[in-house]
């Protein structure tokens, strides 16, 4: 804790105290030095315990800290990074006459029915949320940042029938503003973006900024330009931005530094600014960000990247902050990968394991996003690598699935990272090895020093693979041990000696025996019950987007059409990029469109049932006429290679030789209704495929338990 102390000595973190102005010289020294004070964790509040407090519960500023910050005393927690929603762009929660205070009720819209909004009654009682925090902080040794999302779209739900809680009045007044419209959304990033090459949106965007570093007592602001990644036309139409639209977010950036410095001279303490970004500096280019710009004119102190998706190892952010002479935070966002079985990449586990990769590569602290427990663990134990000793640990080869190119058109290939996670699983053909390399820095070394014994697991998810036998394992060339099975995991022990700190290389061979022969159809759901793991799926909406069993099948419906109104099941098949495939499904349509999707993390397509038709939906010329409402028909769809070939109840329908086209995505199989705007039923007996001739890794884990002798 010695941390701790020195934190709280810092008399420019006592919020009652008035300092004396500073000359623009010694602000800079100051804030240089700030950059880099021992924080250890960044704790960003997304700010939904203003905008979703228990709907019964009497309100006072002590019960709205206790919600999310109030535990954080004593912790680990250097900074809270306080959000206070910008949801979409111009709606806040604090006192703010620049933009649109936040009054309304989630329950008017149908949602959170016990819940409400809090944001004006404590406005009315003198003390908004952010204040609160700000003073919470500061009473507690902590810094407060003030979190400004530069381009939220959680409200991208709303259409002008159906409107949404978090739709402001500004984009409704000027929907010229924006990059599309409910109706014409754009193929990347989300229709409700604001338009930042509209000189008035970047005014406002200062004018928010400004208003709080005047208003509010603030040590930082963090300016998340992940949330969300769009910012011009250009982008979400699937170009690249220009060099013209990045100068104009750099301008943005001058004028916020001009800005922070003017009132931090004032006030005599510097207002610090830290920015989320990507962690690809093309990538970022791409959508208008030259972060590396902003970085050599001194237009940040802290960076922080990473959120949905992630490139680089972490080892790309320390050198690129300390390239520029800022602070490196890795951001470890919550894990939003469907289809685990065994393993969860938000348990405290995996944390730990994040966190340890994170201080390995020599990170100045770490930034944690969409976590809200104030009670949980990690509060303390992620804030070094030292209070990480001896605790069990998760490792994992990915942790979040997030595409890239769902922003930025053909970007997926810049990761350099390795990925192997449910929907993005490892193929293995018999008789051959597949090669991954995974990233532990874990210092066993020191563990043993400090009396803890370590076991080393390494775990395996493969779904029908029969025979364990067929499967073997080598960690860094060296063999692991005969594996224990759980369900479709195996279990192989692993020497401690042969794991390293560091990459680590994992090497999977799949028996070339006559074992290998599985069944025609490895993966075969027959409509007798819901489907179980490893099957995921969309979060049902009752009445609107949902399955339920009939006596004659599952139906799926999609009866809504607004944003997230689908619904599909999915299941990781593991086909061989480039490969052979196979499915086989029958069904009846009901109405509207259905479809099978199917991928292999390179290319895919979707296999779309109409009342009247089938088709394929990235070549609609390759088109069955058929009344797919009279009776159950069977589909099957073959694919090797880019060529496809469809049989309609055993008769050869469709030869598209070629039509599978790239596509970057999930390796995997859904099927299901609709999409947003479309409506779909449809009834569903059996959902056969198989991915290849081999079998595929759905997860893998490396897990590090220890005991003391």
């Amino acid at each position: 804790m010695q941390d701790r102390f020195w934190l709280l000595a810092l008399p420019f973190l006592a919020a009652a105290a008035t300092a004396a102005p500073l000359d623009l010289e010694t602000l800079r020294a100051q804030r240089r030095e700030l950059a880099f004070r021992q924080r250890r964790l960044i704790m960003n509040n997304d700010g939904c315990d203003v905008l979703y407090f228990p709907r019964a519960a009497e309100l006072t500023p002590q019960a709205f800290l206790d919600q999310r910050t109030t535990g954080l005393a004593g912790t680990r927690v250097g900074t809270i990074s306080y959000c206070t929603i910008s949801s979409g762009f111009s709606f806040f929660t604090h006192d703010t006459k620049v933009g649109s205070l936040l009054d309304r009720q989630a329950y008017d819209y149908g949602i959170q029915d016990q819940r409400r909004n809090v944001a004006a009654e404590l406005v009315g009682q003198g003390a908004d949320c952010l204040r609160l925090v700000v003073d919470f902080a500061h009473a507690n040794g902590m810094e407060a940042f003030w979190s400004m999302r530069m381009n939220d779209t959680h409200d991208v739900a709303h259409h002008p029938d159906r409107p949404y809680l978090l739709f402001p009045p500004l984009k409704e007044q000027h929907p010229e503003w924006l990059v599309g419209d409910p109706v014409a959304r754009t193929p990347h990033g989300r229709w409700s973006s604001v338009n930042y090459a509209i000189p008035e949106i970047r005014d406002l965007a200062f004018r928010y900024i400004e208003e709080v570093c005047t208003n509010y007592d603030v040590d930082g602001i963090e300016l998340d330009f992940f949330r969300h990644l769009c910012y011009f036309p250009s982008t979400a139409q699937g170009g690249r931005a220009s060099d013209e639209e990045r100068e104009l977010m750099t301008g943005l950036l001058r004028r916020v530094r001009a800005m922070t410095e003017d009132i931090g001279c004032r006030r005599g303490r510097p207002i610090l600014i830290a920015v989320r970004v990507p962690d690809s500096t093309e990538f970022s280019r791409g959508i208008g960000l030259d972060v590396e710009q902003w970085l050599k004119e001194g237009l940040a102190d802290i960076l922080v990247t990473t959120c949905y998706f992630r490139f680089q190892p972490w080892e790309w952010t320390v050198a690129l902050a300390r390239q520029h002479g800022v602070a490196a935070y890795p951001g470890l966002s919550e894990s939003r990968v469907s289809g685990e079985t065994r393993f969860r990449r938000n348990s405290v586990p995996a944390y730990r394991a994040r966190a340890v990769n994170a201080w390995f590569a020599g990170a100045d602290g770490i930034y944690i996003f969409n976590q809200f427990n104030p009670k949980s663990p990690i509060w303390n134990e992620l804030g070094s690598a030292e209070s990480l000793l001896g605790q069990e640990k998760l490792y994992f080869i990915g942790y979040r699935d997030g595409r890239a190119g769902a922003y930025l058109k053909d970007s997926d290939h810049l990761r350099v990272l390795p990925s192997l996670m449910p929907g993005q699983g490892l193929p293995l053909k018999p008789g051959e090895t597949r090669a991954i390399d995974i990233l532990v820095g874990e210092d066993l070394a020191a563990a043993r020093q400090a009396g803890y014994v370590p076991a080393v697991t390494a775990c395996v998810e493969v779904p029908g693979l029969g025979d364990p036998a067929r499967l073997t394992l080598t960690l860094n060339g060296q063999p692991a041990g005969t594996p224990s099975t759980t369900g479709d995991w195996l279990d192989f022990p692993i020497d401690p000696a042969h794991l390293r700190q560091g990459p680590n290389r994992l090497e999977f061979t799949l028996a070339a025996t006559a074992a290998a022969t599985g069944p025609e159809w490895p993966m075969h759901y027959a409509a007798n019950a819901l489907p179980a793991k490893p099957w995921t799926s969309d979060r049902a909406k009752p009445g609107v987007a949902f399955a339920e069993m009939r006596e004659d099948g599952l139906l799926v419906a999609d009866r809504g059409t607004a944003s997230g109104d689908y619904f599909y099941y999915r299941y990781p098949w593991g086909k061989e990029p480039g490969g052979k495939a196979a499915f086989e499904v029958e069904m009846k349509v009901v109405s509207g469109t259905s479809s099978v999707i199917f991928g292999d993390g390179e290319a895919g397509d979707r296999l779309r049932f109409h009342p009247d038709h089938v088709h394929l939906h990235h070549s609609p010329r390759h088109r069955v006429e058929l009344d797919t409402t009279d009776a159950f028909h069977t589909y099957r769809l073959e694919i090797d290679g880019a060529d496809l070939v469809l049989f309609i109840d055993g008769e050869k329908r469709l030869e598209a030789p070629g039509a599978l086209q790239p596509s970057p995505g999930r390796n995997d199989i859904s099927f299901g209704a609709a999409n947003s705007p479309e409506t779909g039923e449809a009834i569903w007996k059996h959902v056969r495929a198989r991915g290849g001739s081999g079998t595929f890794c759905n997860d893998f884990a490396l897990r590090i338990q220890y005991h003391q002798p």
